[in-house]
């Protein structure tokens, strides 16, 4: 049976190698996987009839602007689109290969709230069918297929998905296919994602599928907690993805990594690899970083949160989630500090194998602070496939007294099931399964030799 393997080289664990060449003072970055590009050509969507006014419809524009990109090239160097400060209302486009999209201060690509005629396009195979729904699946907003050496930025410049009419239909069921993301790159490589703000988003925010060298750096993502999947930033099936200093506040996972869905990930047999996440701040009723389900760094600030970090999968996923570090994160009003469970995530039909079970194991956490947290950690591994070699070190979670059924003042403790490791210096003590009185675990040993 194919395996697609998940692995993760979260902040700082990535960049260690990096740190001895850095000067004091100076920040550590993964930025540099992909080199700016500077576009010898410029023209401005209001070359082509673009208008910002907020009412009129600019479709025409923008694919007459990127036609002109993608076929009527001038020198090399590709060429920067500019937008102008102004509302500019359109339809879903499609991006090109070595382009700019460049929002200055005050722009904001707006997208319609019509819905009848939005494009569908087909189910990404490694799903099978739409996320939300079988069939196909509403094409994202700002969508790009097999390009590569594409930015989007600007002067923090908006693109705003005007959501609301999408969570609506989710929420009354009436919707036909599953909800368009707001930016969506497929078999893409060398793309920069920078220096603009996100907000409402009918679904994902940023999807990166089958890509290869991304960065996504000092972006804000926004959409209100009762968004319904308004995940942020989504790298899925894809290698060499940077993720830094960048603010998300949205209704679902902050950060979440993915590899395909049951049966047809495994068959598709594409893993995400090399994911770095270091210096993102941000709060969700959900998870600050989250690995599988479909399936961190350091520096994370996380802020009125469900769980503070989620590495989650269940049966019928195969494959496995290995060699994953999260460090130096500090939580605050986090219901569930650290979760890693295999029961969490539907299936996308009935022909999933319940026999394809997940092997999670050699996953360190170290470095996590928290103030304020309903329920320290709960990790509930598969009795057929328990979890191994999960070590804590340098865990401090502040719990506090929270509601619990019938007893309103109960102060919670951790919870584990089907899981082996070890701990090291971890208030509050866990479970026993986690135990470690002298950090002398043999599963655990070299991490805790390391500290």
């Amino acid at each position: 049976m194919p395996r697609f393997p998940l692995y993760l080289l979260l902040c700082c664990a990535a960049a260690a190698a990096s740190l001895s060449t850095l000067s004091a003072g100076e920040v550590p970055t993964c930025s540099g996987i992909v080199p700016m590009s500077y576009r010898s050509d410029n023209i401005s969507i209001a070359d082509f009839g673009g208008v910002g006014d907020g009412k009129t419809l600019n479709t025409k524009a923008f694919k007459e602007a990127i036609y002109r990109i993608q076929h009527l090239k001038r020198g090399g160097g590709g060429t920067l689109l500019y937008i102008p400060a102004g509302e500019y209302l359109t339809e879903s486009f499609n991006l090109t290969s070595h382009m700019t999209l460049y929002l200055a201060t005050g722009a904001v690509i707006k997208a319609t709230q019509e819905t009848t005629n939005w494009p569908v396009v087909a189910p990404l195979p490694s799903y099978g069918r739409g996320r939300e729904l079988p069939g196909g699946r509403y094409t994202s907003f700002i969508h790009a297929d097999g390009v590569h050496d594409v930015i989007i930025t600007g002067e923090n410049g908006t693109i705003d998905g005007q959501g609301d009419v999408w969570w609506n239909m989710w929420k009354q069921r009436t919707l036909q296919y599953t909800r368009p993301g707001l930016v969506e790159f497929m078999n893409s490589h060398d793309i920069i994602i920078s220096n603009v703000t996100f907000k409402n988003s009918p679904f994902w925010n940023i999807h990166p599928v089958y890509c290869s060298n991304v960065v996504v750096r000092y972006v804000t993502i926004l959409a209100p907690h009762n968004s319904p999947n308004t995940d942020g930033v989504d790298p899925d099936s894809s290698s060499n993805v940077c993720i830094e200093d960048s603010y998300i506040s949205t209704g679902d996972d902050l950060v979440a990594v993915k590899s395909g869905w049951d049966q047809y990930g495994i068959a598709f047999n594409r893993p995400s690899t090399d994911i770095t996440i270091r210096r993102i701040t941000g709060s969700s009723r959900f998870a600050g970083i989250a690995v599988g389900s479909e399936t961190s760094g350091g520096n994370i600030n996380l802020y009125n949160m469900g769980v503070g970090i989620h590495i989650k999968t269940n049966t019928g996923r195969g494959g496995y989630i290995r060699n994953i570090t999260v460090s130096n994160v500090y939580m605050e009003d986090v219901r569930t500090g650290i979760r890693i469970a295999g029961d969490v995530g539907g299936h996308p039909d009935g022909n999933f194998n319940p026999t394809a079970l997940p092997a999670v194991e050699g996953l360190t956490l170290d470095g996590i602070w928290g103030q304020r947290i309903g329920q320290p950690g709960l990790i509930r591994g598969l009795k057929d496939a328990p979890f191994k070699r999960v070590c804590l070190s340098n865990v401090n979670l502040h719990v506090v007294r929270r509601k619990s059924g019938k007893n309103n003042n109960t102060l919670l403790t951790w919870k584990c099931s089907d899981v082996s490791g070890g701990s090291f210096l971890v208030s509050p003590s866990p479970c026993s399964e986690l135990a470690s009185s002298n950090g002398a675990t043999d599963s655990c040993s070299d991490h805790f030799r390391n500290l």
